[in-house]
């Protein structure tokens, strides 16, 4: 297979994949040597509860990839048989992992991986960019309703984020509130513009694209742009006469998998927490981590998601750091570096599978 800019699957090398890891067990190493404290973990007993709600996280996470493969095998018609579904399903999240959420994570790999499995190039982008829309729908309609749900700018005065003094002007509730709603409302926009290419008009918006990106500053993007301009179009055309069910189904499949993937904290907490668990307030908090990961510049959210996590959800834990940066690091380890290890083995064999021996 040669390397060509058109085959992000060259991209993967083992640079790429090892910095995830590095930065994700890094920060939380640090955290756990700066916030240990003896006795940290008296409280934390494995018992009938604890394995319950630890069998139930697990639970999530298959769940979670099993409403993703069904949302592939809908979209696609029902073209990529479930051995198929699962192996795209894992190097998208694979994908996902290695590339950090700012640049797309795993869109364009996506895009490929459906058109090496023979699938026309029009109808894996129409895929691929409306399950964009649909993740779009989802944090659209559940962020607000869970931030007015869970108390408004309650849910971020609760975070009470510790840092220090020189950075309290920067990073402090208010700024964290401003920026969830500043990101919430660009990536809406998008999904709106999105929206708007897929079912009413996309060549309007192709060539708005390529006006705006012709301006000065942006003009480098301007080649990137058109080919998004390009995309909208194919996959525009490929959606048209849809029936019910692929809509249902597809919308259906987008609610299961991304509130498996939220509940995956909640029930870790409620394994480990000896407080009462508000599970909505949970639910709620990892939304506003979900809209701030959008723009980490650590491949996968790295680094980041250990610390939202030891901030966000330290109250449930009687405000020890130590066990809220100790579950931090569990969560990630069932929830995302399995699939980095899973990508790296079935990348050469879906790799050997789509291309021919020559």
């Amino acid at each position: 297979m040669e390397a060509t800019k058109d085959n992000p699957i060259q991209s993967f090398k083992t640079s790429r994949l090892i910095w995830p890891v590095v930065i994700g067990l890094g920060v939380a190493s640090i955290m756990l040597y700066r916030n240990f404290t003896p006795g940290a973990f008296e409280n934390v007993h494995f018992n009938a509860k604890s394995y319950f709600w630890m069998s139930m996280a697990f639970l999530m996470v298959v769940l979670r990839d099993w409403a993703y493969m069904l949302r592939i095998r809908v979209l696609t018609d029902n073209f990529l048989n479930w051995r198929k579904a699962f192996q795209v399903i894992m190097l998208w999240e694979f994908a996902s992992a290695v590339i950090p959420p700012s640049l797309g994570g795993g869109f364009a790999v996506a895009i490929y991986l459906l058109n090496k499995e023979k699938i026309e190039l029009g109808k894996s982008v129409s895929v691929i960019l409306f399950s964009s829309l649909l993740d779009g729908i989802f944090l659209g309609i559940m962020a607000p309703l869970a931030y007015f749900l869970a108390g408004g700018e309650n849910l971020f005065v609760s975070l009470n984020i510790q840092v220090p003094e020189f950075l309290s002007y920067i990073i402090n509730t208010k700024s964290i509130s401003m920026t969830f709603w500043l990101v919430y409302i660009v990536v809406i926009l998008y999904k709106l513009l999105v929206a708007y290419a897929l079912f009413i008009d996309a060549k309007a918006v192709k060539n708005f694209l390529v006006t705006v990106f012709r301006l000065p500053l942006l003009r480098k993007f301007a080649t990137a742009a058109q080919h998004t301009g390009d995309e909208m179009i194919m996959a525009s055309a490929e959606l048209k006469g849809k029936n019910f069910s692929y809509w249902f189904y597809s919308i259906l499949t987008t609610f299961i998998s991304w509130s498996a993937r939220f509940l995956i904290i909640n029930f870790i907490i409620a394994a480990f927490s000896p407080l009462y668990i508000n599970h909505l307030l949970l639910y709620s908090k990892q939304i506003i981590i979900g809209i701030l990961n959008i723009v980490s510049p650590t491949p996968g959210g790295s680094g980041l998601a250990e610390i939202m996590f030891s901030q966000f959800f330290k109250a449930e834990l009687q405000n020890n750091l130590t066990l809220a940066t100790a579950l931090a690091l569990l969560w990630r380890l069932i929830s995302y570096y399995p699939y980095i290890f899973a990508g790296a083995i079935i990348l050469p064999r879906w790799v050997k599978r789509v291309y021919d021996k020559k």
